[in-house]
């Protein structure tokens, strides 16, 4: 005797689209509302916040990292690492005063030489990665050590004036801090590059998949070398906005600079595994990590304290990037 089945009654309940876009929109965007959701708290908790002498700081704050962060992007995107930024921004502008003050270098030329010491200390990052197959960790762990020791060897340990054109970019220009302008030059450069030219998309290509880069034809060492010699390129201009700001080379600048630089990537939702990552994102984790800075100091909350605070929010930035990579796999 045959047993009939009879069709289910219960009818599936479907997300609403709604809800749907909803979802979307907080994963990815997640960075974002957390940033507007802080200024909200803190504009209700101390109206300094809001005072456009703290915003102005903010964005001052925010110059150095953002732009340290925007260098890291193409790093990050391309599935790779650099802790030697922080080292390369000392080595950078150190490179540029001593050429100007003991060398007699012109100032703007000096600017320059300090620049392409950092151009020169990422694109050896990326030639150990690429031709001497080091990974990316081992070889910057490397770099952070020499180009720090050689920011010491050059210095003495002592501070170093810097040329006239370097103290240009920790000015003003009318209202506006000239390191505001510098950062929001170096992150519309840094987007046309991964969003406009071929050169961006083979970073994707090859962070998210780099046998399939290789075998389309993507030149995948080519791609490596750039991605590190450009954030060495950023952790030059990172530097000398950061010594013209101080108008002088200091051997222990940008100390810690680094893990900053990797958070605010994360938080603005690039994936440490590669292969995603915008700028927009990582301006946004950069921003949020200066509020978070500033709202502490509004409310008097010990420096100590503030590296913990920090300390979580990379934690929870990295975890999350970590649950996601896992719910992508399956």
């Amino acid at each position: 005797m045959q047993t009939v089945t009879k069709p289910s009654t219960k009818r599936e309940v479907k997300p609403s689209s709604g809800l749907v876009k909803v979802k979307t929109f907080l994963a990815n965007n997640g960075a974002l509302v957390g940033l507007v959701i802080l200024a909200i708290v803190l504009s209700l908790a101390s109206p300094v916040f809001l005072s456009v002498n703290n915003i102005t700081q903010i964005g001052v704050q925010t110059a150095v990292t953002a732009i340290l962060a925007f260098g890291m992007t193409f790093v990050i995107v391309a599935a790779g690492i650099d802790l030697s930024v922080g080292s390369m921004l000392a080595l950078s502008a150190m490179v540029g005063a001593y050429a100007f003050t003991v060398m007699g270098v012109p100032s703007w030329l000096a600017l320059l030489v300090g620049l392409l010491a950092g151009i020169m200390c990422g694109a050896v990052n990326g030639i150990s990665n690429a031709y001497f197959r080091l990974p990316s960790f081992i070889a910057t762990l490397a770099m952070l050590s020499i180009a720090r020791g050689l920011t010491l060897v050059i210095s003495q340990g002592k501070p170093i004036p810097t040329p006239p054109a370097v103290n240009l970019l920790g000015g003003s220009l009318g209202p506006i801090p000239v390191p505001i302008i510098v950062f929001a030059l170096s992150g519309i450069v840094a987007a046309l590059i991964l969003n406009r030219t071929a050169m961006g998309r083979a970073m994707y290509a090859v962070g998210g998949n780099i046998e399939a880069a290789r075998l389309s034809g993507i030149p995948v060492k080519k791609v490596q070398v750039t991605v590190f010699a450009l954030c060495g390129l950023y952790a030059g201009v990172a530097g000398m906005v950061m010594a013209g700001r101080l108008n002088s080379a200091g051997a222990q600048a940008g100390v810690g600079y680094e893990l900053d630089a990797i958070a605010a990537v994360v938080i603005g939702g690039a994936s440490l595994a590669g292969g995603s990552g915008k700028v927009s994102g990582t301006l946004v984790g950069a921003l949020l990590l200066a509020v978070i800075r500033n709202g502490l100091n509004i409310m008097n909350v010990p420096s100590f304290w503030q590296q913990v605070v920090i300390g979580l929010v990379i934690a929870i930035a990295v975890g999350i990037d970590a649950l996601k990579n896992k719910e992508s796999a399956h």
